[in-house]
């Protein structure tokens, strides 16, 4: 029941990581939570709870729950909330928990007055490595650390050259929504060094570098656009690739992934000389529509049709749609949060018409899109094709198979599909090695 009662507060795929100003509190009430159970203080606990979980979950049935894990996983030692994120109108916490008998992941749900919504023991952390791409030959490149971005607030990134070879083309990876290292690393997979080790081995060198927001979050505790959040380090990156040792300065292109896909029209209108533009898995339409298409997805695969449920997912998309601002006005300030974000965030990218913006670029645009993404859909795909259909400098590519990730599957599935490694679809970097080369 409780897990079924916050099924759109942490169930969700908005994975853009709230900046707000109240994720310390909120870090400090998880924490002071967990204080409280291992204090054995239950009726203060009790108490942190919002009035519907308190009916749910009655202060007998919470030390009950504490008394069971305590028999599964021992002797509780430290709790750590270590993560938020935004989902909906609420915030997901994840505390860390070490008990004497192992670790176990709790995620608290927090409503806007910071009272609990919702408590579950997270899933388990993928035991399986990452499993490098048979296609990927070390042999053939080599790699080399380097730092992107303004001096004080450099981010990290390698950059990946292929051996013996002159003048060969750049690519520079952008990450979708969310803080991502530079692998752009979910659960098991790292889709963006599975490219760089594939084009690389085929003769393509590439920078890919860790997202601002996960290395810097407070600067994003005052109002930021996709500017602040992508365009910057993506304009640095390729200023950087030009320079490369071997390069060809004149062959750089940008491979955008879901928001960085949306974006990338805007990067190449900014940088002029780029010589093209990969939208993988590229929202055509706002995100809005997009958050609100995964909410009905995951909705749907729940098979939880009670009214209780269908409520959760009325009052998610209500929530959605007030991410749909265009402008600031006395009523929405730039700091206020919607979905976690400030309005002037949501406003900015609202402005952008990535389909209008790709439309009157005379460069080489790569559009591809997974017939087994449930993050992005072939709605979007679509609507590129009608769009860019018909221009010369543009290819469209469907790939039934893959995933967000890019990688062949046999389903749509969910976020547990990610805990599996697959490589990035072989097809594909085949296919992108042979448009970069212009083959």
């Amino acid at each position: 029941m409780m897990k079924r009662s916050i099924l759109f507060v942490i169930a969700l795929l908005f994975t853009t990581t709230t900046f707000s100003q109240n994720v310390i509190q909120l870090f400090n009430g998880a924490n002071d939570f967990f204080k409280l159970l291992q204090e054995e203080k239950f009726t203060d606990a009790h108490a942190f709870f919002d009035d519907t979980l308190k009916t749910k979950l009655t202060e007998d049935n919470l030390k009950k729950l504490w008394l069971d894990i305590g028999t599964k996983f021992g002797k509780a030692e430290s709790f750590d909330a270590i993560q938020s994120k935004a989902q909906g109108e609420f915030f997901a916490v994840t505390v860390e928990g070490k008990f004497a008998n192992g670790d176990q992941n709790f995620i608290l749900g927090f409503d806007k007055a910071q009272k609990i919504v919702g408590i579950f023991l997270a899933p388990p952390k993928s035991t399986v490595a990452y499993a490098k791409p048979v296609y990927a030959d070390t042999n053939l490149y080599s790699e080399k650390q380097v730092y992107v971005g303004p001096a004080g607030r450099q981010l990290a990134a390698i950059v990946t050259t292929p051996k013996n070879i002159k003048n060969f083309p750049m690519v520079v990876f952008v990450h979708g929504s969310g803080p991502g290292d530079m692998d752009e690393t979910v659960g098991a997979n790292k889709p963006f060094k599975d490219l760089a080790d594939g084009l690389a081995s085929k003769g393509i060198g590439s920078i890919r570098y860790v997202k601002r927001t996960l290395v810097y979050p407070n600067e994003f505790a005052n109002p930021f656009t996709v500017k602040e959040e992508v365009l910057d380090d993506a304009a640095s990156a390729i200023g950087m690739a030009k320079t490369v040792t071997g390069a060809d300065p004149k062959s750089v292109y940008v491979f955008g992934h879901s928001l960085g896909g949306m974006l990338a029209p805007k990067i190449a209108t900014n940088s002029p000389d780029l010589a093209g533009i990969i939208l993988a898995a590229a929202p055509a339409r706002k995100l809005s529509d997009i958050i609100i298409d995964q909410n009905k997805y995951m909705f749907d695969l729940s098979k939880d049709t009670t009214a209780e449920n269908r409520k959760h997912l009325d009052d998610a998309v209500t929530q959605i749609n007030k991410s749909r601002i265009t402008q600031l006005g006395t009523t929405i300030k730039p700091d206020s949060l919607i979905l976690g974000l400030p309005a002037k965030y949501w406003a900015d990218l609202n402005a952008y018409n990535q389909v209008t913006t790709a439309k009157n670029l005379s460069k080489k645009i790569y559009v591809l899109q997974g017939g087994n993404d449930f993050q992005v859909s072939k709605t979007d795909y679509d609507l590129w094709n009608t769009a860019l259909g018909k221009k010369k400098n543009v290819t469209l590519k469907f790939y039934p198979e893959l995933n967000h990730l890019l990688s062949p599957q046999t389903e749509k599935g969910s976020m547990a599909q990610y805990q599996t490694p697959i490589s990035v679809s072989e097809t594909l970097v085949n296919d992108l090695s042979l448009w970069i080369k212009g083959k």
